[in-house]
């Protein structure tokens, strides 16, 4: 189990002996509080903490998102079939379980949230094989447990 309880811009803890191009990440998380963000993320296809691709939820938001991180700048990515917007409205109940998931495959992510899928995005910003890792931001404090990532060949 990890607890993230620090303040930071985007906290990140990258698994540094990942290098994963198609395959998946998820993680079981609790949002326990913040009053400036209660998120809780995964990334993957990092290069280093300043390029990567990252779903987050975010329970005082009631949302996930995906974002791609480039030089340090975050950008919502559009959502397959969609017209503009941010993410997809959800309920991210603090102090609750929930499981997050990507699986991406070359351009294609496909998002899951407590086992539901919610939606798909496509971007071809970062194509390598990147490292996988979680992600927070601000002032969340944030349980994660049962990683789980992989590769699809």
């Amino acid at each position: 189990m990890l607890k993230q309880s620090g303040r930071a811009t985007f906290p990140v803890a990258i698994k540094r002996d990942t290098r994963i191009g198609d395959g998946f990440v998820e993680v079981k998380f609790k949002a326990v509080a913040g009053s400036e963000d209660r998120a809780a993320g995964i990334i993957w296809r990092a290069k280093d903490a300043d390029n990567y691709y990252v779903v987050r939820a975010n329970a005082l938001e009631d949302n996930v998102v995906l974002y791609k991180t480039v030089k340090g700048v975050r950008t919502s990515l559009e959502i397959v079939g969609g017209k503009g917007g941010y993410g997809v409205n959800t309920p991210v109940a603090t102090g609750q379980w929930h499981a997050l998931r990507c699986n991406f495959t070359g351009n294609r992510f496909k998002v899951t949230f407590d086992g539901k899928p919610l939606f798909e995005v496509e971007d071809s910003t970062i194509t390598d094989a990147g490292m996988i890792g979680l992600w927070t931001k601000a002032d969340s404090v944030t349980l994660f447990d049962d990683m789980a990532y992989g590769e699809v060949k």
